[in-house]
């Protein structure tokens, strides 16, 4: 299995990936949230020209966010700085649009997007539309702006749900999950991905024998002997994923209450301390400005308690080398090709960690 990591963008990022690339590791994602972190873009552009031999990917992008001409000038501008290390990631967009107080997109028009993003990238004619008007556009100055030759890497981000795998099913793509350690789920997204390529021949000009690589994002805690799996190192090193799935659960618990619904009793009431610790309640409409300040960042040892030893063992690696080796192993036979962790603790440390165990 190969190794991979994730950091917001913020200034000294390429720095960062620097030592990724030295560590051996395959590729190097930046989040794009707009209003929680910098820009993606600006700090792959940086990476780009510090680096030699890392992939970057932009983890994810999406249509609620940006237009598809200006995330296709992007992508084809970091091309030509990298030429053919570049993946970008697709999605709905989900959390970066909940931070602005919105609901994700649809499928439908993220599989848009994705037809949109690959036909320019490549060089080819793409329709676009606006309103009622649609007209076909590319790029005008290939070559000479951007780079439409070498090519991107395209994921679309899916969780437990189908239409998202289809989605790349139908578009020739790879998955990237976040959390998603159960093998039984790898299994069937790569089995709903696999019967959507099957049942929807390719349009022409579509990609063919594109990556179509699976990535998991999870965070990496390597216990010392007779450490408390659940003590404060490991709640530190995996408290950002559980606080983000605790906030999700809060900001959809009433327009969404399925979700809140499949937690159980402990989980629901770590929930309900989130929204009163934050001052904010699950109908309020300013809830996003309160819940998601600092998300994916290093959480306050005040909010410890709610990192729960049922969530961490559900979306984090903690465990002893032996652990996490056996995790490993079990997760590639799922069909993971790439493990992306998401540090926050010490990302040069956690960074080093995992390059030891897998490369």
């Amino acid at each position: 299995m190969r190794a991979g990591v994730v950091v917001a963008a913020r200034p000294g990022v390429e720095d960062l990936a620097v030592r990724a690339e030295e560590l051996g590791l395959h590729s190097f994602w930046v989040n794009d949230s707009p209003m929680v972190h910098g820009d993606p873009f600006v700090a792959l552009s940086l990476c780009a020209k510090a680096t030699s031999r890392i992939r970057l990917g932009i983890g994810v992008t999406s249509p609620a966010l940006r237009s598809a001409p200006a995330a296709a000038s992007g992508l084809a501008s970091l091309n030509a700085l990298a030429p053919g290390r570049i993946i970008c990631g697709v999605g709905t967009g989900n959390t970066a649009r909940r931070t602005l107080g919105m609901r994700p997109t649809t499928a439908a028009r993220l599989e848009g997007f994705t037809v949109a993003l690959q036909d320019l990238c490549a060089g080819r004619s793409t329709e676009y539309r606006e309103g009622d008007r649609v007209r076909d556009i590319r790029f005008l100055h290939a070559g000479a702006h951007v780079n439409t030759t070498d090519p991107i890497e395209f994921v679309v981000a899916a969780l437990l749900g189908p239409k998202a795998a289809a989605v790349a099913g139908r578009r020739g793509t790879g998955l990237i999950s976040v959390g998603l350690l159960d093998p039984t789920a790898w299994h069937a997204l790569h089995d709903t991905r696999r019967h959507a390529a099957q049942g929807a021949p390719r349009a022409p000009g579509s990609p063919t024998g594109s990556r179509a690589d699976s990535y998991l994002i999870t965070s990496l805690h390597l216990l010392d002997e007779d450490e408390d799996p659940h003590g404060d190192a490991a709640r530190d090193a995996t408290g950002h994923l559980v606080l983000s799935l605790l906030a999700f659960a809060a900001d959809t618990a009433a327009d969404t209450p399925a979700f809140v619904g499949q937690l159980g009793p402990e989980e629901r009431e770590a929930v309900r301390r989130l929204l009163d610790r934050r001052g904010t309640t699950a109908t309020a409409p300013d809830r996003h400005t309160k819940l998601y300040p600092d998300y994916l960042g290093r959480i306050s040892p005040r909010d410890r308690d709610l990192v729960l030893p049922s969530l961490m063992n559900t979306l984090a690696l903690v465990g002893t080398r032996d652990d996490l080796l056996a995790r490993f192993a079990t997760l590639e036979q799922a069909g993971v090709d790439e493990l992306l962790i998401q540090p926050v603790v010490d990302p040069p440390t956690e960074m080093a960690l995992l390059a030891k165990l897998l490369t």
